[in-house]
Protein backbone atom coordinates (compact mmCIF):
# COMPACT_ATOMS: atom_id res chain seq x y z
CA UNK A 1 0.00 0.00 0.00
CA UNK A 2 1.33 3.41 -0.97
CA UNK A 3 2.14 5.84 1.83
CA UNK A 4 -0.27 8.67 2.56
CA UNK A 5 0.90 12.27 2.46
CA UNK A 6 -0.86 14.96 4.50
CA UNK A 7 -1.66 18.22 2.70
CA UNK A 8 0.34 20.22 5.28
CA UNK A 9 3.50 18.22 4.45
CA UNK A 10 3.33 18.73 0.66
CA UNK A 11 6.25 20.82 -0.54
CA UNK A 12 7.14 22.46 -3.83
CA UNK A 13 8.12 19.97 -6.59
CA UNK A 14 6.55 16.99 -4.77
CA UNK A 15 4.29 14.46 -6.49
CA UNK A 16 0.97 13.24 -5.10
CA UNK A 17 -2.19 11.50 -6.29
CA UNK A 18 -5.54 13.32 -6.20
CA UNK A 19 -8.78 11.92 -7.66
CA UNK A 20 -6.89 8.96 -9.22
CA UNK A 21 -4.49 11.17 -11.20
CA UNK A 22 -0.86 12.11 -10.51
CA UNK A 23 -0.11 15.76 -9.70
CA UNK A 24 3.05 17.82 -9.38
CA UNK A 25 3.09 20.61 -6.77
CA UNK A 26 4.28 23.85 -8.42
CA UNK A 27 3.78 26.07 -5.37
CA UNK A 28 2.30 25.77 -1.91
CA UNK A 29 0.99 28.35 0.56
CA UNK A 30 -0.09 27.56 4.12
CA UNK A 31 -2.55 29.92 5.79
CA UNK A 32 -2.82 29.59 9.54
CA UNK A 33 -6.07 30.70 11.17
CA UNK A 34 -6.24 33.96 13.11
CA UNK A 35 -9.34 33.01 15.11
CA UNK A 36 -9.49 30.23 17.67
CA UNK A 37 -10.93 27.06 16.25
CA UNK A 38 -10.11 28.06 12.67
CA UNK A 39 -8.59 25.46 10.38
CA UNK A 40 -5.16 25.59 8.81
CA UNK A 41 -5.58 25.61 5.03
CA UNK A 42 -3.07 24.60 2.38
CA UNK A 43 -3.37 26.23 -1.05
CA UNK A 44 -1.58 24.21 -3.71
CA UNK A 45 -0.80 25.29 -7.26
CA UNK A 46 -0.68 21.94 -9.00
CA UNK A 47 -0.25 20.40 -12.45
CA UNK A 48 -2.13 17.32 -13.57
CA UNK A 49 0.61 15.17 -15.13
CA UNK A 50 -1.80 13.52 -17.58
CA UNK A 51 -3.86 16.47 -18.89
CA UNK A 52 -1.08 19.06 -18.16
CA UNK A 53 -3.76 21.41 -16.69
CA UNK A 54 -2.54 23.79 -13.97
CA UNK A 55 -4.83 25.07 -11.24
CA UNK A 56 -5.00 26.17 -7.60
CA UNK A 57 -6.89 24.16 -5.02
CA UNK A 58 -7.28 24.65 -1.27
CA UNK A 59 -7.21 21.68 1.10
CA UNK A 60 -7.57 21.27 4.86
CA UNK A 61 -4.19 20.61 6.52
CA UNK A 62 -5.16 17.06 7.57
CA UNK A 63 -6.40 15.84 4.17
CA UNK A 64 -4.40 12.88 2.93
CA UNK A 65 -3.19 11.96 -0.53
CA UNK A 66 -1.69 8.75 -1.86
CA UNK A 67 1.82 8.67 -3.22
CA UNK A 68 1.42 8.18 -6.98
CA UNK A 69 2.71 5.06 -8.71
CA UNK A 70 5.22 7.23 -10.57
CA UNK A 71 8.42 5.79 -11.95
CA UNK A 72 11.19 7.86 -13.51
CA UNK A 73 13.09 6.20 -16.33
CA UNK A 74 16.28 7.72 -17.74
CA UNK A 75 15.80 7.98 -21.50
CA UNK A 76 17.39 9.63 -24.52
CA UNK A 77 15.47 11.39 -27.28
CA UNK A 78 15.64 9.47 -30.56
CA UNK A 79 13.26 10.99 -33.13
CA UNK A 80 9.83 12.48 -33.76
CA UNK A 81 7.24 11.38 -36.32
CA UNK A 82 3.47 11.42 -36.84
CA UNK A 83 2.94 9.04 -33.90
CA UNK A 84 4.77 11.27 -31.41
CA UNK A 85 8.16 11.73 -29.80
CA UNK A 86 10.22 8.59 -29.26
CA UNK A 87 12.69 8.01 -26.44
CA UNK A 88 14.90 5.04 -25.62
CA UNK A 89 14.91 3.82 -22.01
CA UNK A 90 18.59 3.70 -20.96
CA UNK A 91 18.12 0.54 -18.84
CA UNK A 92 15.69 -1.65 -20.78
CA UNK A 93 16.30 -0.17 -24.28
CA UNK A 94 12.54 -0.16 -24.90
CA UNK A 95 11.02 2.69 -26.90
CA UNK A 96 8.81 5.10 -24.96
CA UNK A 97 6.48 7.33 -26.99
CA UNK A 98 4.90 10.60 -25.88
CA UNK A 99 2.38 12.56 -27.93
CA UNK A 100 2.90 16.18 -28.95
CA UNK A 101 0.02 17.18 -26.64
CA UNK A 102 1.83 15.67 -23.65
CA UNK A 103 5.00 17.62 -24.43
CA UNK A 104 3.54 21.00 -25.39
CA UNK A 105 6.30 23.62 -25.76
CA UNK A 106 8.83 21.27 -24.14
CA UNK A 107 9.32 19.76 -27.61
CA UNK A 108 11.44 22.82 -28.48
CA UNK A 109 14.03 21.66 -25.93
CA UNK A 110 14.54 18.26 -27.56
CA UNK A 111 17.61 17.61 -29.67
CA UNK A 112 19.20 14.30 -30.67
CA UNK A 113 20.23 12.10 -27.75
CA UNK A 114 19.36 14.62 -25.02
CA UNK A 115 18.94 12.72 -21.74
CA UNK A 116 15.65 13.24 -19.89
CA UNK A 117 13.68 11.51 -17.15
CA UNK A 118 10.42 10.04 -18.50
CA UNK A 119 7.64 9.82 -15.92
CA UNK A 120 5.58 6.66 -16.09
CA UNK A 121 2.25 6.40 -14.25
CA UNK A 122 0.91 2.85 -13.88
CA UNK A 123 3.45 1.74 -16.50
CA UNK A 124 2.66 4.19 -19.31
CA UNK A 125 4.71 7.34 -20.10
CA UNK A 126 2.95 10.60 -19.17
CA UNK A 127 5.62 13.32 -19.15
CA UNK A 128 9.24 14.44 -19.08
CA UNK A 129 11.64 16.03 -16.67
CA UNK A 130 14.50 17.88 -18.33
CA UNK A 131 17.98 18.48 -16.96
CA UNK A 132 18.44 22.11 -15.76
CA UNK A 133 20.25 23.07 -18.99
CA UNK A 134 20.19 21.73 -22.56
CA UNK A 135 22.54 22.56 -25.43
CA UNK A 136 21.11 23.57 -28.82
CA UNK A 137 22.58 24.90 -32.06
CA UNK A 138 21.72 28.37 -33.40
CA UNK A 139 20.17 27.88 -36.84
CA UNK A 140 19.69 31.51 -37.78
CA UNK A 141 20.26 34.92 -36.25
CA UNK A 142 20.97 38.46 -37.40
CA UNK A 143 24.44 39.92 -37.29
CA UNK A 144 24.99 42.33 -34.40
CA UNK A 145 25.86 45.77 -35.76
CA UNK A 146 28.36 48.11 -34.10
CA UNK A 147 26.68 50.60 -31.84
CA UNK A 148 23.64 48.42 -31.10
CA UNK A 149 24.51 48.46 -27.40
CA UNK A 150 23.95 52.24 -27.16
CA UNK A 151 20.18 51.73 -27.26
CA UNK A 152 20.38 49.49 -24.19
CA UNK A 153 19.23 46.44 -26.16
CA UNK A 154 22.15 44.04 -26.04
CA UNK A 155 20.31 40.94 -27.23
CA UNK A 156 19.03 39.76 -30.56
CA UNK A 157 16.58 37.09 -31.66
CA UNK A 158 17.96 33.68 -32.60
CA UNK A 159 16.11 30.65 -33.98
CA UNK A 160 17.49 27.38 -32.68
CA UNK A 161 17.68 23.99 -34.43
CA UNK A 162 14.39 22.93 -32.82
CA UNK A 163 12.48 26.02 -33.99
CA UNK A 164 12.62 27.68 -30.56
CA UNK A 165 13.09 31.46 -30.53
CA UNK A 166 15.56 32.78 -27.96
CA UNK A 167 17.06 36.16 -27.05
CA UNK A 168 20.86 35.86 -27.20
CA UNK A 169 23.78 38.31 -26.79
CA UNK A 170 25.06 40.08 -29.91
CA UNK A 171 28.29 38.01 -30.10
CA UNK A 172 26.43 34.72 -30.77
CA UNK A 173 26.68 33.60 -34.41
CA UNK A 174 24.86 31.04 -36.57
CA UNK A 175 26.10 27.48 -36.05
CA UNK A 176 27.21 28.07 -32.45
CA UNK A 177 25.94 25.85 -29.62
CA UNK A 178 24.23 27.64 -26.76
CA UNK A 179 22.98 26.55 -23.34
CA UNK A 180 19.30 27.11 -22.54
CA UNK A 181 17.71 27.06 -19.07
CA UNK A 182 14.92 24.47 -19.35
CA UNK A 183 12.72 26.08 -16.71
CA UNK A 184 12.96 29.75 -17.74
CA UNK A 185 13.70 29.20 -21.47
CA UNK A 186 16.48 31.80 -21.29
CA UNK A 187 20.04 31.96 -22.65
CA UNK A 188 22.54 30.42 -20.19
CA UNK A 189 25.83 30.84 -22.06
CA UNK A 190 27.86 29.28 -24.84
CA UNK A 191 28.18 25.53 -24.92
Amino acid sequence: MAALIEAISIKRKMYFEFEDAPYHCLDVEVSKPTARGGQTLVRIKMRNLISRAVFDKTFKAGEKFKEPDLVKAEASFQYADGDGYHFMDQETYETLTLSGDMLGDDRFLLSDNVLVAVHKFNGSPIGLQFPPIVELTVKETEMGARGDTASGSVTKLAILETGMELRVPLFIKEGERVKVHTETREFAGRA
